[in-house]
C-alpha cells in the first residue's frame, strides 16, 4: 500500500493531502502516470463519492500530465464537446472525472468521442486498502485511533469510501464529545451510529 503525495491546501490546512493507493484505484494511478498511450489523448476517470477522483484529476494537472475537467457530467455537453475539440487542436491530454453510473450523453457526437476515450474506474477497498484509508483520514485529523482499532474496525467496516470518512470522522466527534481517548467503547459506538448496531456486535 502506498500514497501519492498531493501539495494541495484545498481551503483546509497548509498540510499536504494525501491519496491512499491501493487495489481499487492502482490501476487508474498506473494509467494517469502514462497519458501518452491514451486514444485521442483522453480519458475518463468514474468512481463513487469520496474515492479521490477530484483529488487524482489534481494531481494528474498539477504534475504536468495534462488538463483535468472535474463533475464533467454536470457540464453543458455542448461546451464539454467544444472542449474536447480544442485539446485534440491543441495536442493537450484530457482527464474528464465522472461518476460510477449515470452519466447518459444525449450529443451524439460527444458520446462517440467520449465513448471511444479510455475508460478507468475506482471500485471497492479491499481490507489492506481499508485500513490505510482508516489511517488516513485519522492521521489528517491528527486522531489516535488506539491499539487494535483496525483490527476491530476493518472487518465490521462497509467497503466505501464515503462510509470510511465517515466512521473515522464520527469516531473523532465522540472522542471529542466524551473528551476520552479512542477505545473498544468509541469504536463501538462510532459503528453503531454509522453502520447500525448489528455491524458493531459483530464477532
Amino acid at each position: 500500500m502506498s500514497q501519492i503525495v498531493l501539495p494541495l491546501t484545498l481551503g483546509r490546512s497548509a498540510d499536504s493531502l494525501r491519496i491512499v493507493t491501493g487495489n481499487a484505484n492502482r490501476a487508474a494511478v498506473d494509467a494517469l502516470a502514462e497519458p501518452a498511450g491514451w486514444p485521442f489523448r483522453t480519458a475518463i476517470l468514474a468512481g463513487p463519492p469520496r474515492s479521490g477522483r477530484s483529488l487524482l484529476g489534481r494531481w494528474f494537472e498539477q504534475t504536468g500530465g495534462g488538463a483535468f475537467v472535474d463533475d464533467a457530467d454536470r457540464l453543458d455537453e455542448t461546451e464539454l464537446f467544444h472542449r474536447w475539440n480544442r485539446a485534440q487542436e491543441e495536442g493537450e491530454t484530457l482527464l474528464l472525472a465522472g461518476p460510477a453510473s449515470g452519466w447518459t450523453i444525449a450529443l451524439p457526437d460527444l458520446r462517440s468521442r467520449l465513448g471511444a476515450a479510455l475508460h478507468l474506474e475506482i471500485g471497492t477497498p479491499d481490507d489492506d486498502m481499508l485500513a490505510s484509508l482508516i489511517e488516513a483520514h485519522a492521521q489528517q485529523r491528527g486522531l489516535a485511533l488506539g491499539e487494535g482499532a483496525l483490527t476491530y474496525l476493518v472487518p465490521r467496516a462497509t467497503r466505501s469510501f464515503a462510509a470510511i470518512e465517515k466512521l473515522v470522522e464520527e469516531i473523532d466527534r465522540l472522542t471529542l464529545e466524551r473528551k476520552v481517548p479512542a477505545t473498544l467503547a468509541i469504536w463501538r459506538a462510532a459503528l453503531d451510529a454509522v453502520e447500525g448496531p448489528e455491524q458493531a456486535s459483530l464477532l
